[in-house]
């Protein structure tokens, strides 16, 4: 009989397969996921431990977590009927495109950034429109207005991934407000930065926020986020979300992170110094073009061949993120803020790195 598992899958499917992958070699100085270096102190989570055990496991979770996104809407600062939560902001981006995206509608979304928009977006069969950043990867408010013209949906991400780059909070306003798209603001880093679209979902029915704890508040592993939005919006998009999509471990844990914020946040300006330090170290190093950033990661170009570097220093035992085939940045690595003698393990294998791999190479 003939093999015809493929016929059930949409075409797309077949070309994107892959799409979104990681290289992950075991190294002692991880520094390729924009991940918080400092791990929960043991007393906090043993809150969560004992928060969850008076729990019953064997029921489901409330339907609609009320209490639970009460507390996390007071934490934001709007008003509940706003908020979704979701198994980090992830889910609730692909909820956000599955209730507005389909064939035949465009989303724009500025290149480079964070490439799991795009590959979403064409799953669901939409047309992507790439632009909106200038020759220094910096958002172009004119291009993205003429642009946003023809568009369904905007991503913007804020500070951006890889770039670090951020949005004029009145560019901003400016284009939510005269253009008829949906903006999407993705605030993952918004920590690092401090600037915030939040306020505007209030009045604007055309705007999304996503946050994500995974960051700031050091819970990548336990994939907690939320979005806000208008309220006469949220119920559209919460059609989208899988039911029950929060576990109670997760929950617990967001608690206790709320409680005991300033404590989970205590070394953001240490990562903001550091990133500082490590800017201007890179800046002094032999044929290194370093972007502004005012996230905890930083993205960097060298005249060496980027494959070869990051070869070379996963061979020192330091793991960066390869970003160089990304549109626009073939010459380009990310690398992680990380605790100050990670920082300093990957300035050295930098330094190995580029004294190993001669000039040219890969464009």
């Amino acid at each position: 009989m003939q093999n015809t598992t493929f016929r059930f899958f949409k075409e797309q499917i077949a070309r994107l397969a892959g799409g979104y992958k990681l290289d992950v070699p075991a190294c002692p100085i991880k520094l390729n996921q924009n991940e918080n270096p400092y791990d929960w102190p043991a007393t906090l989570k043993q809150a969560v431990f004992e928060r969850v055990r008076e729990q019953d496991w064997n029921r489901y979770p409330p339907f609609v977590p009320a209490a639970f996104t009460e507390k996390v809407a007071r934490y934001l600062g709007a008003d509940p009927a706003q908020v979704l939560v979701g198994n980090g902001s992830n889910e609730l981006l692909y909820a956000v495109f599955v209730a507005t995206l389909e064939p035949g509608r465009k989303v724009l979304i500025p290149q480079p950034t964070f490439t799991l928009y795009k590959l979403l977006a064409e799953i669901l069969g939409a047309d992507v429109i790439t632009g909106g950043l200038d020759d220094n990867l910096q958002y172009d408010p004119a291009q993205l207005e003429k642009l946003a013209r023809d568009a369904h949906v905007v991503v913007i991400t804020s500070p951006n991934n890889p770039t670090g780059g951020v949005i004029n909070p009145m560019d901003l306003e400016h284009l939510v407000q005269t253009t008829h798209a949906l903006w999407v603001v993705d605030e993952a880093y918004f920590e690092f930065h401090g600037e915030t679209a939040l306020e505007l979902t209030r009045t604007c029915p055309n705007l999304v926020v996503l946050r994500t704890f995974s960051k700031a508040f050091a819970t990548a592993g336990l994939r907690f986020g939320c979005m806000v939005c208008h309220p006469n919006a949220l119920a559209m998009f919460a059609t989208a979300k899988l039911p029950y999509n929060l576990n109670i471990f997760t929950m617990a844990a967001v608690e206790v992170a709320i409680e005991h914020a300033v404590t989970l946040k205590g070394r953001l300006e240490e990562i903001k110094r550091e990133r500082e330090r490590v800017a201007r170290l890179l800046k002094a190093a032999r044929g290194v073009r370093v972007y502004p950033s005012r996230s905890n990661f930083l993205l960097f170009e060298t005249d060496r061949d980027p494959r070869a570097l990051w070869q070379a220093m996963v061979g020192r035992g330091v793991l960066v993120r390869d970003v160089s085939g990304y549109p626009r940045l073939g010459r380009a690595l990310r690398v992680s803020i990380g605790r100050p003698e990670e920082n300093d393990a990957f300035l050295k294998a930098l330094e190995f790195a580029i004294t190993e791999v001669p000039p040219g190479g890969k464009p």
